[in-house]
């Protein structure tokens, strides 16, 4: 991701805002992208104001230091910092259906670690029903193996020392216009629009770590 240093941002998307129809619609998209996102980038940069010694941290490194920091500015660090990238993870790992699945080194990876796509597909929905209220369901590297996690709210891996592979937000604003309480369609839905080629390009960025 570019824009990593204070001030923030809001990057415009690597896609036009229709890109997602039928499966997203283009009112969620700019209004998640112009709106939600926007709030937490504003709400960062004015706490980092007040606090110019955060400013030299990085996205990643002021959400993998906010528990050192004192309680009402872990809570501020911790919620927009991680909304900020998480949104723009989210966002950048969708495209306009071309691949439905994986391919290369983590089509292998996942048939390893899952048994099959399918048995993959079958979990990580499993997963992303179970948040409750909300948050995201992510596919991350531990020490080399993939896990389907969970985290609330804007909660990230990277606070965990795992490395992100791909992500879907379940909060209600990403899909209620289209989908409303229906979570699952639009978990379905999603599974359409994932951009494989950015959740290989994360998988291998990943793998060096380890």
């Amino acid at each position: 991701m570019d824009n990593e240093h204070y001030p923030f941002v809001n990057l415009p998307l690597p896609y036009d805002y229709n890109a997602l129809e039928p499966f997203i619609d283009e009112k969620t998209m700019q209004l998640h992208h112009d709106k939600h996102l926007q709030t937490y980038i504003n709400n960062l940069n004015n706490t980092l104001k007040e606090h110019p010694q955060l400013q030299k941290f990085s996205l990643e490194q002021l959400i993998r230091n906010s528990s050192r920091l004192p309680q009402k500015l872990q809570s501020e660090v911790r919620n927009n910092a991680g909304g900020v990238y998480n949104h723009r993870f989210f966002f950048n790992g969708l495209q306009n259906p071309t691949q439905t699945e994986p391919s290369g080194k983590l089509a292998d990876a996942i048939n390893r670690r899952f048994g099959s796509f399918g048995a993959f597909r079958d979990e990580f929905k499993k997963a992303a029903l179970s948040v409750f209220g909300s948050g995201y369901a992510w596919l991350a590297l531990d020490r080399g193996n993939l896990r389907i996690i969970t985290t609330a709210n804007q909660n990230s891996p990277i606070e965990q020392n795992l490395c992100p592979v791909m992500a879907i937000d379940v909060w209600e604003h990403a899909y209620y216009l289209k989908h409303y309480n229906v979570r699952a369609d639009y978990i379905d839905d999603w599974l359409q629009i994932i951009n494989w080629e950015k959740a290989e390009q994360n998988y291998m960025d990943c793998m060096k770590r380890w």
